[in-house]
This record gives C-alpha cells, sequence and structure tokens, in this order.
C-alpha cells in the first residue's frame, strides 16, 4: 500500500515537472541594439516599460512573466551573433533587433535555422525579404515606403535630379538603391551617389571631400539616408562649406527626426548646421494611451533621452511577442526547445554549439505574430500579406529655428497631404497630382520660395555653347568677318530667351565648321554628349536619332520638308473655259446628255406630242431637251411617271456638275496657275529622278532611311545658288529641303515652287545634355517669347522676304476628272436601265393582250421580222390622253348631228324651218 502511494506521488511530480518545462512560469525574449545610440536608448527604455506593464497584468500571459534580455551589440555585429547565440542557449522565444540592417541579414540566418522569430523596427533595409528570412519581421515600415515619400516630395516640388548621400552600409545603400527606382518612375534620377563610411567610422575628412564635389555640381536637391551621427557631422560641415543657403534643399530620412524629438530643444550649433532641412518622421496617430504614455516618458527614462516614435514601436513590438504567446498558449501550444543533432555532431571544435536549442513552437509562434490585430501606441498594427505594415504614413518635419514645424504628411494611400492620414483611409485612394498639397516650407537661407533645384556648376567656367559656321542661308546663324560677334534669326531667339531666365546665365560661342561647307548637324549635336560643349544654338531641327543623345527646348519655330521644283506659268486662254474638266469627264458628261435624252423621248414618245413628229424633228428635239436641261430651260413637258423619274435624278446629277464647274473655272481664272510634272514626294519616289539636298541636314538620311531612296540618287547641294543652278540645268529634278530655308530660298527664285504638302513635321530647337534643367528653362522662355508676340518680331525682322507673286499658289489646281463624279453617274445610268426594262415590259404586256384581228397576221406562219415589226409599230403608235367628261360629251353630240363647229348653223336652221312650220300651220 505505502509502494503504490510512492508511485503515485513520484508521478504525479514528474508530471508537474514535465508541464513547467513545457509552459515555463518565465518567458523569455532577447534584445539586440547598440544602447548608446538614440534610439537604442529610447527602445532600451519603451521595452522596459512594456515589460512592466505586461507583468503588472496577469491576464496578459495567463500569470507568467515575461523577461526581457538586454545586449549591447555596440555597433558589432560580431557582438551581436555572440549575443543572439548566447540567447538560444537560454531558451528564448523570440528576439527583439537588431538595430541595423548588415546585422539582420546575418541573425536572420541563425533566426532561420533554429527557428526563433526575429523582430525590429530600426533594421529596415527593404531588400530583406521575407521569402529569403521567414523568420524575420520588421515591426514598422520598411525604407521602401519612406523613399517612395521622398520621391513624391522630389517630384511634387518639380524637380528632376538630386544627389544621395548615404553611409556605406547594407540600410542606407539598399535604401539609396530604392529611391532611385522611385524617382525613376516619375522621370526623376539619382545625378551623384556620395558613400561615407558606415557609421560610426565616418570622419570629418571624408564628408568634407564629398561635399566638396557636390558643391561644384549643378542639382542642389540633395538627400541624406543616415544614422543620425553621420547625419549631424555632414550638416555641420554643409553649413562650414555654405551649403545650408539659400538655393540648397536638403532632405534628410527619418535620423534627422529622431535627433529633433529626443534632443528638444536643440542645441544652438545643432539647429544652426539644419536650419531649412526637411525631413521624415514615422506618423503615429493621436490617441489617449499614447498620451499618457508620453507623459511617463521623463518618469521612465529618468531624463537620459528624448522621446521619438521609435519608442512607440519598441513598446508595442514587446505587446506583440506577449500577445502572440498567449494565443500559442491558449490554443494549445507549448514552449519547448530541443537540440539541432547537426551542431552536436560537430566535433574538434571548443564552441559549444551543442548547446543551442532550436524553439520547437517557432513556426506557430511566428504565425501569431503575423496575425496580429490589435490596436497600440503606433495606431493599428496589422500586417499585409507581404509583412509589411498596414497603413504606412509619414510626417513630413520642417527644421526651423530651435525646433520643428509639421508642413504634411505622406501616406501610402493618398499620397502628400495637410489632412493627417488615419482621416482619409476611409476615402477611395487618390494619388493625382492636383490631390497633392504641403504647407509652405522655410527652405534653407530663410527662403519660402521653391528654390529652382540647381544652379550651374561652381568652377568658375562659362558654358560653351556651340554654333553652325554656315556659309549658306546666314540669316539664321552668322558670324561677323573678322569680330567675335554672332547674329541671326537664331541667336537673336536664343538672346531673348536667356533675357527671361530668373539668373545669369555665363556663356560663350563656339563656331564648328570649316567655313567652306555647311558642317554636319549629326556631329554637331554628338559634340554635347562628348561634352566639348554645354549646349548647341542655332537651326537644329529637332529630329528622332537626336533626341536619343541630348534634350531639345520647345521648338522656337515650325519646320519640315517640302519639295521644291521649277513650274511653268500658266496664262488665260480662249480655251480656259475647258479646263476645269479632264476630255475623259467631257466625253462621258456629254454621252450622258444624249443617253438621258434619248431615254426620255423613249418613255415619251406614245404619249406625248412634244415628242412625236417627223424622225428629223425627233432628233432635234432630243438634242435640245438633252442640253436645255443644263441650265434647266427645258421647255417639253414629261407626262409619263418614268420619264420624270429619270428626269428627276438627271437634274441632280447636273445641278452637282455645275455647281463643281463653276467653282473649278472661278479658281482656275482668279488664282494664278503653275505647271510642273511633279507634284510632291510621290512623284519623286515613283520615279528615277535626282533629288538634291543641302549640305549637313538631316535630309540624305531621312530620304535613305526612311523613304529608301538609293544614295544614287541624291545630290549635294550648298548653297541657294547651287539650288538654282542645279534646277535651272536639269541636273536635279527637285530640291528637298527644309520650310524656312525653301521660304527664303523662293523670296528670290520665283521660277521655282513648293510642290505638294510638307511630308515631315519637325521645329528648330536648342539642344542641351540630357536631363538638364537648362532645357526646361529655356522652353518657358521661349514659351513666354511666343506668348509676347516677341518671337513673331524676330521672325519677321530676319525672315520676312519679299516674296513672289507665285508664292499665292503653292501647287496646281486639279482638273475634276471622272472619278469625282463616277458614282453619280451610275446611279443615273442604273435609273434609265430600270425605266425602259420596265417600259418595254409594260410594252409586251399590252401588246401580248391585242385581239388577233387587230394584228397583220394574215398568215398562220408569220415570220418573226414580221411580228417585231408589228411589235415596233405599235409601240410607235401614238397613245391618246384619257378625255375629260366634257369632251367625251361633245363627242357625244356630234356622232347625233350637232358637230362642234357646225353648232351656230345648225341651231339657225332649225329655228328656220320651226317658223316655217308654225306658219303653214
Amino acid at each position: 500500500m505505502n509502494l503504490v502511494l510512492l508511485l503515485s506521488t513520484f508521478s504525479l511530480f514528474i508530471g508537474v515537472l514535465s508541464e513547467e518545462g513545457l509552459n515555463p512560469a518565465i518567458v523569455n525574449v532577447g534584445a539586440i541594439f547598440s544602447f548608446n545610440t538614440i534610439n537604442g536608448k529610447v527602445a532600451k527604455v519603451a521595452m522596459k516599460a512594456a515589460e512592466d506593464d505586461i507583468n503588472s497584468d496577469p491576464s496578459v500571459l495567463g500569470g507568467r512573466k515575461l523577461s526581457i534580455q538586454l545586449h549591447d551589440s555596440n555597433f558589432s555585429s560580431f557582438l551581436g551573433i555572440l549575443g543572439a547565440l548566447q540567447f538560444m542557449e537560454t531558451d528564448t522565444v523570440a528576439i527583439i533587433g537588431p538595430q541595423s540592417s548588415e546585422m539582420a541579414h546575418v541573425l536572420s540566418n541563425l533566426a532561420n535555422e533554429l527557428q526563433v522569430p526575429l523582430l525590429s523596427f530600426t533594421a529596415l533595409d527593404p531588400s530583406l525579404s521575407p521569402l529569403q528570412y521567414p523568420f524575420f519581421v520588421q515591426t514598422a515600415p520598411n525604407d521602401e515606403f519612406q523613399m517612395t515619400a521622398i520621391a513624391e516630395m522630389v517630384s511634387y516640388f518639380s524637380w528632376s535630379e538630386v544627389i544621395a548621400i548615404f553611409s556605406d552600409d547594407d540600410q542606407s545603400r539598399n535604401g539609396i538603391i530604392t529611391l532611385g527606382d522611385k524617382l525613376a518612375d516619375r522621370r526623376c534620377r539619382i545625378s551623384y551617389k556620395a558613400a561615407l563610411p558606415p557609421e560610426p567610422s565616418a570622419k570629418r575628412g571624408d564628408v568634407l571631400r564629398e561635399l566638396n564635389k557636390i558643391q561644384m555640381m549643378e542639382s542642389r536637391i540633395i538627400v541624406l539616408h543616415s544614422f543620425s551621427r553621420t547625419g549631424l557631422l555632414v550638416f555641420e560641415v554643409a553649413k562650414s562649406l555654405g551649403m545650408m543657403g539659400k538655393g540648397y534643399v536638403w532632405i534628410a530620412s527619418t535620423s534627422l527626426s529622431t535627433v529633433l524629438d529626443s534632443f528638444y530643444p536643440l542645441k544652438p550649433e545643432i539647429a544652426n548646421s539644419i536650419q531649412g532641412a526637411l525631413t521624415l518622421r514615422p506618423h503615429t496617430p493621436d490617441s489617449k494611451r499614447k498620451r499618457d504614455f508620453m507623459s511617463r516618458w521623463n518618469q521612465l527614462s529618468n531624463g537620459s533621452i528624448g522621446f521619438n516614435p521609435y519608442g512607440l514601436y519598441a513598446y508595442d513590438t514587446v505587446w506583440m511577442i506577449a500577445r502572440a504567446v498567449r494565443l500559442l498558449l491558449d490554443q494549445g501550444g507549448k514552449i519547448s526547445f530541443s537540440n539541432d543533432t547537426r551542431l552536436g555532431g560537430i566535433s574538434g571544435s571548443t564552441l559549444n554549439l551543442s548547446a543551442l536549442n532550436a524553439f520547437d513552437g517557432g513556426k506557430q509562434l511566428l504565425s501569431k505574430i503575423l496575425e496580429t490585430n490589435m490596436t497600440g501606441l503606433t495606431g493599428h498594427v496589422q500586417f499585409n500579406q507581404d509583412r509589411s505594415r498596414i497603413n504606412p504614413s509619414y510626417d513630413i518635419i520642417n527644421a526651423v529655428g530651435n525646433g520643428q514645424r509639421l508642413v504634411g504628411y505622406w501616406s501610402n494611400h493618398t499620397g502628400l497631404s495637410i489632412v493627417p492620414p488615419e482621416t482619409l483611409y476611409s476615402e477611395k485612394p487618390n494619388r493625382s497630382s492636383s490631390n497633392q498639397h504641403l504647407d509652405k516650407v522655410v527652405w534653407p537661407g530663410g527662403e519660402t520660395a521653391r528654390p529652382r533645384g540647381w544652379v550651374f556648376p561652381n568652377n568658375g567656367r562659362e558654358l560653351r555653347i556651340g554654333i553652325p559656321r554656315r556659309v549658306s542661308y546666314r540669316d539664321f546663324v552668322l558670324l561677323v568677318n573678322g569680330t567675335d560677334k554672332v547674329q541671326g534669326y537664331c541667336i537673336d531667339v536664343f538672346l531673348a530667351a536667356i533675357k527671361l531666365l530668373p539668373y545669369a546665365f555665363p556663356y560663350r560661342f563656339i563656331p564648328f565648321g570649316d567655313g567652306h561647307k555647311n558642317p554636319s548637324y549629326y556631329e554637331l549635336v554628338n559634340k554635347i554628349k562628348s561634352g566639348v560643349f554645354d549646349g548647341v544654338v542655332g537651326d537644329i531641327a529637332i529630329v528622332t536619332n537626336r533626341t536619343r543623345i541630348v534634350d531639345f527646348t520647345l521648338p522656337y519655330i515650325e519646320s519640315g520638308l517640302v519639295v521644291v521644283a521649277p513650274v511653268k506659268k500658266i496664262s488665260s486662254s480662249a480655251w480656259s473655259f475647258a479646263r476645269p474638266f479632264t476630255p475623259l469627264m467631257w466625253a462621258v458628261t456629254a454621252a450622258f446628255f444624249l443617253i438621258v435624252g434619248s431615254v426620255v423621248w423613249i418613255l415619251e414618245h406614245r404619249r406625248n406630242d412634244e415628242f412625236r413628229g417627223p424622225p428629223k424633228q425627233q432628233f432635234v428635239t432630243i438634242l435640245w431637251f438633252s442640253f436645255s436641261t443644263m441650265f434647266f430651260s427645258h421647255r417639253e413637258n414629261t407626262v409619263s411617271s418614268l420619264g420624270r423619274l429619270v428626269l428627276i435624278i438627271w437634274l441632280f446629277v447636273v445641278l452637282i456638275i455645275n455647281s463643281s464647274y463653276t467653282a473649278s473655272l472661278t479658281s482656275f481664272l482668279t488664282v494664278q496657275q503653275l505647271s510642273s510634272p511633279i507634284k510632291g514626294i510621290d512623284t519623286l519616289i515613283g520615279s528615277n529622278e535626282r533629288i538634291g539636298f543641302q549640305v549637313g541636314s538631316f535630309t540624305e538620311g531621312y530620304l535613305m532611311e526612311e523613304l529608301n531612296i538609293p544614295k544614287s540618287r541624291l545630290v549635294p547641294l550648298g548653297s541657294p545658288e547651287e539650288y538654282a543652278l542645279a534646277l535651272e540645268r536639269r541636273n536635279v529634278a527637285a530640291v528637298i529641303d527644309e520650310r524656312p530655308y525653301v521660304d527664303l530660298f523662293l523670296s528670290e527664285h520665283c521660277e521655282f515652287s513648293v510642290r505638294g504638302q510638307e511630308f515631315t513635321k519637325s521645329g528648330w530647337g536648342f539642344a542641351f545634355p540630357r536631363d538638364s534643367p537648362l532645357a526646361i528653362d529655356m522652353s518657358t522662355a521661349i514659351l513666354s517669347l511666343s506668348e509676347n508676340g516677341e518671337l513673331q518680331k524676330i521672325h519677321d525682322r530676319w525672315l520676312s522676304k519679299s516674296a513672289c507673286s507665285s508664292e499665292n499658289s503653292e501647287d496646281d489646281i486639279e482638273q475634276l476628272d471622272l472619278k469625282s463624279f463616277w458614282g453619280l453617274f451610275v446611279i443615273c445610268g442604273i435609273a434609265c436601265m430600270l425605266a425602259l426594262l420596265v417600259y418595254f415590259w409594260l410594252m409586251f404586256r399590252k401588246f401580248s393582250l391585242l385581239p388577233p384581228e387587230e394584228l397583220d397576221t394574215t398568215s398562220p406562219s408569220t415570220s418573226r421580222s414580221t411580228r417585231l415589226q408589228t411589235f415596233l409599230s405599235f409601240v410607235d403608235e401614238k397613245v391618246e390622253k384619257p378625255k375629260s367628261s366634257s369632251k367625251r360629251k361633245r363627242e357625244s353630240m356630234s356622232r347625233i348631228g350637232y358637230h362642234i363647229n357646225d353648232e351656230s348653223p345648225h341651231r339657225s336652221g332649225r329655228m328656220d324651218r320651226n317658223m316655217s312650220q308654225n306658219g303653214d300651220s
């Protein structure tokens, strides 16, 4: 009996020990940070506060205690790894940290093997993929969202280039790579990347060397992405170099906002060095819990460090782990650890790797963490499918005076706004440019106007502006012999445009070309790409192959290729009235007059007396009736329905032909006509004629590459005089050149003319390097010149020459041919044929119903020819019109002895007979 009781007691004791082993009374959580940094100090205070709050409420962990064990990595990845290994030996369910991303890359591999969740709110490298590191969780918005916010700010202020300064560590480097991608999505770019040694090894000399380079560059938009110590050093050196003055823009990542929040009020030297800078701060919605926690902060920290939002993320991260552990235990999960057999098999090593334990419930705990759905100090805490925090958002802070000023917000929901993001989450996302808003910013130097964002390089040299050394058409660009003076239409437009720029424009013109022939404009533009010129001014056509290597301004004059050919003036003659129609058109029209007249005669012949009579008279009637319809003056009436139908359609056709003839004849008689076998570019493409082009222009390449004209047909010409000589001697059939050149050429050579229309559309612009802000500013200036009329005045001053009178007509007025009217003739012809078919069908039907005695068929074997003659006689026979009732009455009276014409004599005779009879009686 005693033995049974002893065994029972031992079994119960063993069960209790086992239960305690699976569900320990203390839940261990590790934390790895550099605790002498701002975020390290803030995180230490916040995590301990969370530990105390959780342990003070037994319901959170069901009576268990949470123990947070701290390990100071002191900026060392090696010390961080050692701390993580120590945590793995002490049955730690999760690790908060590390603080930096390079350490996170290493520790995440360890967490994957031992299945211990690793949670960080400061290692926010976008490249820490959940696919590669499934046990690593970022509990604050990662840097992809921060870089998106910066890119949208750059786009909002209409800047196109930025310079990036960053610490050369994983987090900063990958953040800048992400920024480059986000800027590219908005047609912006990073023009220069300045890498500094990683925190905390950056020295003043390193920063000074990079800032001196940046000071010599064009862009004045500088994005700083580093930790707080390096960031403050950059601002200090920039202040000493005058780079915190007017014209500069500094946008810092969240590291600067942690300084503003944690060390308020700022020291004067720090405040002076960051005046006008913009920075981002993780946005946390206002709430009573947040305000209460912030009010406790001085007591919690003992005044050692000021509060910043990363303290809230540290606090919420601890609570996330505690809630996940409680859910794991409540749903039957166990907290147990086991040795990894692979580690126990390693021999010959003094490392105690066999003491490392894998967390058996690690996957379940990770799942509970990712299923977090709570309201914390940072707002609503929940993860998307990609493990990022929902609703990432930032405050946009402007460093002003001894503190900061809120100028707006950025959220992944609506972009830039002056309204707190949480008030917009109930609305539909709207990322349109018109919906982006920020308050006014005080920029470095105290300016409130938006900085231009770039300046000319601060290297003391003038911009080298290339100009073509033209030997022809020097009205556009003219170098005055013996002087450095440059004149011309293009030069005047350029000079007028730079006067409208809001800054000084140091430049000098550099001619390009040998002075004996016009230079190649493609080579001239290519000099910008090779760095020989900083821009090109002149008659530079904006064409595809040039836009691939440089940026052009808006065109300041329209242009396009046209064909110039010799022409012969056509003077008026006695036969000018026949020119509106082609001979075929005249012939078809005359034929239809006869056809329609004949058809109407056939349809009207049996019933209409006006269409009967001797053959000669009827032939004249047909001709008269046909041609009188041209003037709608026909006097013959039509009585048959078919005849009227044909006549109506024909009169409509005549109306169209008359109107077209009148309009065309008017044009022929009032506009001077020029004649040439070349009608335009299509004529040249379809022939084997030689074609002239201007030396140096893009015309040769266009004709060969786009129109497939053999090079053997192309003749280079260098001047207007060569144009005229080649055309007069028929060395070329035509010359193809741009419209502005052609206009000047034709003003002095009236024997030539433009044939056809422009077959390309382009313009002339000034060329600058790719992505140069000068192209945008000069385009704005050219637009202003166009709006105020100055551009037209410059054009009139240089290019308005006395034109030849022949320029009133750029092409022949085409004769009207049959293809313009064949549809009308077809309709009329069909109407005539249908009318004739119906008419003869009716005639045949009536003929077949006649009684045999009325037919001339004396013999049973009447021949077909005789029957045909009888039918034709029947068709030719006149049909009396239906008689009215009065006429029928008169005819009836005439049959009984009274005739209309003898009515009076008969009546007198009857009266005499009656009187004599009365007398006899």
